[in-house]
C-alpha cells in the first residue's frame, strides 16, 4: 500500500512543486527568448528569404525560358519562311532556265530549219539550172543531128533556107 500513497503523492502536486516548476519554465523561456530563439528565427527569416528567392529566380528563369521558346519559335518560323522562299525562288529559277533552254533550242530548230530550206532551194535551184543546162545540151545535139540529117541533101537545104527567107520577110 505504500506504494499507491506515493503515487498519489505524485498526482497531487504541492505548492511548492507547481512554484518551482513555473519559475523553472519561465527561466527557460527567458534563456531561449535570449539565446535560442533570436538565432533560430534569424535562420528561419534567412531560410524563408532564400526560398523566397529561389522561388523569384524560378520564375526569372521560367520566364526566360517561355521568352527564349517564343524567340526559338520566331526564329524557326523566318527560317521556315526564308527555306520556303528559297525554294520557290530556286523552282522560278529553273522554271525560268528551262523556258530559256526550249526557247534557245526552238531559235535553234527554226535556224537550222531555215537553213535547211535555203539549202534545199539553193540545191533544187542548182539541180533545175543543171538540168536545163543539160536539156539544152541535148537540144542542140538533136537539133544538130536532125540538121545534119536534114541538110545532108542540097534540095533540103535550098528548102530550108527558103523557108527561113519566107519567115524573115513575113516579120
Amino acid at each position: 500500500m505504500n506504494s499507491l500513497f506515493i503515487l498519489a503523492g505524485l498526482l497531487e502536486p504541492a505548492i511548492g512543486l507547481i512554484f518551482w516548476t513555473t519559475l523553472t519554465f519561465i527561466l527557460l523561456l527567458i534563456l531561449l527568448g535570449k539565446f535560442a530563439w533570436k538565432p533560430i528565427l534569424n535562420a528561419i527569416k534567412t531560410r524563408e528569404e532564400g526560398i523566397q528567392k529561389a522561388l523569384s529566380s524560378a520564375d526569372k528563369a521560367l520566364n526566360d525560358m517561355r521568352e527564349l521558346q517564343a524567340n526559338n519559335e520566331k526564329i524557326m518560323n523566318q527560317a521556315r519562311s526564308e527555306r520556303d522562299a528559297m525554294l520557290k525562288e530556286a523552282r522560278e529559277t529553273k522554271e525560268a532556265m528551262i523556258n530559256e533552254a526550249k526557247q534557245k533550242a526552238q531559235a535553234d530548230a527554226d535556224r537550222i530549219m531555215s537553213t535547211s530550206r535555203e539549202q534545199i532551194a539553193n540545191e533544187k535551184n542548182a539541180a533545175v539550172a543543171d538540168l536545163k543546162k543539160q536539156v539544152a545540151i541535148l537540144s542542140i545535139e538533136i537539133a544538130e543531128k536532125i540538121l545534119k540529117s536534114e541538110l545532108s541533101n542540097d534540095e533540103k537545104q535550098k528548102a530550108l533556107v527558103s523557108n527561113l527567107m519566107k519567115d524573115v520577110s513575113l516579120n
